[in-house]
């Protein structure tokens, strides 16, 4: 019986498995390499959203609100429609109000001294929201898609650890090592394709299962659970809940909304620096939701929660690992929340996300440059099987 060796099986499952996983590999990753710049990009093609900074206070998000009414309750069909939130940036950007107009979510960019409306964009529209679409899950309905594509990724995991083995020369020497880590530019086009998938592969392969990693975790709730149980040590994962105020509480104030944001303006440098997004209450047990993020540049591990019940004003407990504050996250919390930062590059800042960028499009040509191998491969054999009959 011939005698089959560990590299010969996992040489059989990186080709045999790359086939289902590659077209999506390929689609995710050339999505998510035009989506890494989208926001500037969109903001090249917006009107200014610049506004003169005078001297003044923004207005709150209860004054922004009843200014923006006349934008979203235009007729008393509109009686359905929402204004959601107020987000609020630097002092000489405008401010963002999310709202949802009969079915449609829609941002609407207002000037926050004056709430004068300065443009209006549906949410769900727009190129880059249809790259996003893609990378999340390939355009087809979430719960199709998003396991198709998680489990792609899951191989495509394996389709790097894989690739690292077959990486390493059989015979290890110094010229062979050396020679995995050189494209031979000016040899056949045959050759130039393996070193581009071979080399390549090696040089982003770390960092592509960073990438591939941190996507996980929002693909599964068995491997957020079992990461997060990895870096803290066996701790349970503290899931997103979402916020709730006390039905059985009768409203104590008259203007909640305003106290809560004279409250926020106090410990937050609202305008200096950072992103603030205020949440109205929801339904009878919504409530408050804030978050303020110190950073403006498409990183959100610093991003803080804050909750507050509609009818006492009391702060309340929710939003899972994310709901913790900065203060008394454990290691394993910020590790996790940093996952979104590590998946985008934006943990390294520009630099990371330009870094993030170039990998994608290395690990999107993985799958056409092995392809190509496998077809030559064929190509050859055909060949061989030809001459060998024709010589009979």
């Amino acid at each position: 019986m011939r005698k089959v060796s560990v590299r010969t099986v996992f040489r059989a499952l990186h080709l045999w498995l790359s086939f289902p996983a590659g077209i999506v590999i390929f689609i995710v990753a050339i999505t998510g390499a035009i989506y890494a710049f989208g926001d500037e990009i969109e903001d090249i093609f917006r009107p200014s959203l610049k506004v003169e900074a005078n001297g003044h206070s923004f207005l709150s998000p209860q004054e922004l609100r009843e200014k923006i009414n006349q934008y979203v309750f235009k007729t008393p069909a509109d009686s359905s429609n929402i204004i959601q939130g107020i987000s609020y940036t630097t002092y000489d950007q405008a401010a963002k109000a999310l709202c949802r107009i009969g079915k449609e979510g829609y941002v609407l960019y207002v000037n926050p001294y004056t709430g004068a409306l300065i443009h209006k964009e549906a949410y769900r529209s727009g190129f880059f929201y249809f790259i996003l679409a893609g990378h999340r899950h390939l355009w087809l309905p979430p719960a199709i898609g998003k396991p198709i594509v998680g489990w792609s990724v899951v191989i495509f995991v394996f389709l790097l650890i894989s690739g690292l083995i077959l990486w390493f020369p059989v015979k290890f020497t110094k010229k062979a090592f050396k020679r995995g880590l050189k494209i031979k530019w000016k040899a056949p086009f045959a050759r130039v394709n393996y070193d581009l998938h071979n080399t390549l592969g090696f040089y982003v392969a770390i960092f592509a299962l960073l990438i591939a990693l941190t996507g996980l975790t929002w693909s599964f709730k068995w491997f957020s659970e079992g990461y997060y149980s990895l870096i803290s040590g066996g701790k349970p994962f503290k899931r997103w809940e979402v916020a709730k105020s006390d039905t059985t509480q009768q409203a104590r104030f008259k203007d909640p909304s305003t106290i809560i944001w004279e409250k926020i303006n106090q410990e937050y440098p609202i305008g200096q620096k950072g992103v603030l997004n205020f949440q109205f209450p929801r339904g009878a047990e919504g409530a408050y939701s804030i978050s303020y993020n110190p950073m403006n540049n498409g990183s959100y591990r610093k991003r803080e929660y804050r909750f507050f019940d509609k009818n006492t004003l009391e702060e309340v407990k929710a939003g899972g690992v994310y709901g913790i504050k900065p203060s008394e996250a454990s290691t394993a919390d910020k590790l996790y929340r940093m996952s979104y930062d590590i998946h985008v590059g934006s943990i390294w800042g520009l630099p990371g996300r330009i870094l993030a960028c170039l990998i994608s499009l290395i690990i999107a040509s993985l799958p056409v440059t092995g392809t190509i191998m496998w077809w030559k491969k064929k190509k050859k054999q055909r060949s061989i099987g030809l001459k060998k009959r024709t010589s009979k």
